[in-house]
């Protein structure tokens, strides 16, 4: 066993939350490896589970029918010893973020909308839970509040790069334990 693994004893978990392109996929796989644990992207297991990619849920079900599909997937996630990223808009469940929090240490991957800008060259195809005139930064003014708010950590990965962002969030962990 891994002893940087001794600094979640009573949490087994890493939740990411964090908007698109934060990081929370990318760097998630490295610190799932740092870590020696397993990975999950919610994005993934929902395209998965139902059949189908997250911009075709959102066409035939609607930004609340997917937000329902994504909790409904959410509150199943019943894993050990996992880094977790979540889509952008799992912050929307406070019952899913209340199970996500009850089994893992919840860790906000905050970057700047400007970085965010840099980073999101597929808006409209990345399947990204948002009314059709919602821009970035109008998206990241109404998420951000509710992103703290769930978070037990924040880890700000503006100007970081991937293994700098996994060396922020180690440290935080250290800190918070």
């Amino acid at each position: 066993m891994n002893p940087e693994n001794t600094l979640i004893p009573s949490k087994d978990n890493i939740v990411l939350i964090g908007m698109p392109a934060s990081g929370k996929s990318t760097c998630g796989v490295l610190l799932a490896k740092r870590m020696q644990y397993q990975f999950l992207d919610t994005d993934l297991l929902i395209q998965s589970q139902e059949g189908r990619r997250l911009i075709s849920i959102i066409k035939e079900k609607g930004l609340a029918g997917f937000c329902r599909i994504e909790e409904q997937w959410l509150l199943q996630v019943n894993l050990q010893q996992h880094v977790i990223a979540t889509g952008g808009s799992a912050i929307y469940s406070t019952r899913a973020m209340a199970h996500l929090k009850a089994c893992g240490i919840v860790v906000y991957l905050f970057a700047a909308p400007d970085q965010l800008r840099q980073r999101l060259t597929d808006w409209d195809t990345r399947g990204i839970i948002a009314a059709p005139d919602q821009k970035l930064e109008m998206l990241f003014k109404e998420r951000n509040p509710l992103y703290r708010q769930h978070a037990q950590l924040t880890v700000d990965t503006t100007g970081l790069t991937q293994t700098q962002t996994v060396d922020a969030i180690m440290a935080v962990l250290k800190k918070g334990d």
